[in-house]
């Protein structure tokens, strides 16, 4: 298959591009840096796609935006958060519109934090967004994508959780100071992870990427998510490290502020249903596999 990504310099794009390779599909990198006109290329700001000598795609794997865990949280982080993937979903399918052959596919990242905060409450496909911003975002970043269906396109928005990857992301962050025995709970600790290996991100990608039936959300978590003190015990038993040391909620929002109610203190528990449904076969389903295979 002829697969065409943005975002393929972030953590889960620079590990799908990997992945699909190995695979045997022909890749293809939708960079802001122009190559001559040999290699796609766009420039969001000003609405240019350049596809080069890549070609029209069969599939397009949209995965760009401003990443929302670095840096604190002010009015200009998040119109950057937002519109960097609601303009660049815009620019995707208005190139899709424009194109001979339409590709058949268009997978656009989304979030779990499309439900918001639900406590101990279980959650999947089916339940309604919630009120805050990561909600906010998840919904128009969503919306901007489903124009592309108009064109007969089928259109999958996946809802990542946790990506567990030592190379980057939350777990990337969180291994120093694990590893320096400086790690503990995060807030009561009740608050629940839904999670998902990097090896089982890429594998769901290429699995929906391939299955026909796949439209609309479909939520890329393990079946089993997990409270934040059960996350720490099971990282500190990986990297055979005491977990001693809280932060309490109050230190969260003085460190990090209006993100760590939205990320660190937050209780999302999302089940896997669209994948359940269509027979996807995890290859960790539990914390402690997940983090013995990706460390």
């Amino acid at each position: 298959m002829k697969i065409l990504i943005t975002g393929a310099s972030g953590l889960v794009g620079g590990a799908l591009v990997e992945h699909l390779n190995k695979a045997g599909h022909n890749v293809g990198q939708l960079l802001r840096k122009q190559g001559n006109g040999t290699s796609p290329y766009w420039n969001i700001e000003k609405g240019e796609v350049d596809l080069g000598a890549f070609g029209e795609p069969d599939a397009i794997v949209h995965l760009a935006g401003e990443n929302i865990a670095q840096g604190r949280w002010n009015d200009v982080k998040k119109q950057r958060i937002l519109s960097s993937r609601v303009n660049s979903t815009r620019l995707v399918v208005d190139f899709i519109s424009k194109m001979r052959i339409k590709p058949k596919v268009l997978i656009s990242a989304s979030a779990i934090g499309f439900y918001g905060n639900r406590a101990a409450d279980v959650v999947d496909e089916q339940d309604n967004h919630g009120h805050d911003f990561v909600s906010e975002v998840a919904v128009k970043w969503e919306a901007a994508s489903l124009p592309a269906t108009e064109h007969g396109v089928r259109v999958v928005n996946i809802r990542t959780g946790m990506v567990l990857s030592p190379k980057g992301g939350a777990l990337g962050k969180m291994l120093l100071p694990f590893k320096l025995g400086l790690g503990g709970l995060i807030g009561s600790g009740q608050q629940y992870i839904s999670w998902i290996s990097i090896i089982d991100m890429n594998r769901a990608i290429e699995f929906l990427l391939g299955h026909q039936s796949a439209n609309g959300p479909v939520n890329l978590v393990s079946p089993n998510p997990v409270t934040n003190a059960q996350y720490t015990k099971a990282l500190g038993s990986a990297l055979k490290r005491p977990t001693i040391i809280p932060m309490p909620a109050f230190m969260a929002r003085l460190a990090f502020g209006e993100m760590a109610d939205e990320l660190l203190l937050s209780s999302t528990r999302v089940m896997p249903s669209q994948l359940n449904k269509m027979a996807f076969n995890f290859e960790h389903e539990t914390i402690d596999s997940a983090l013995a295979a990706v460390l």
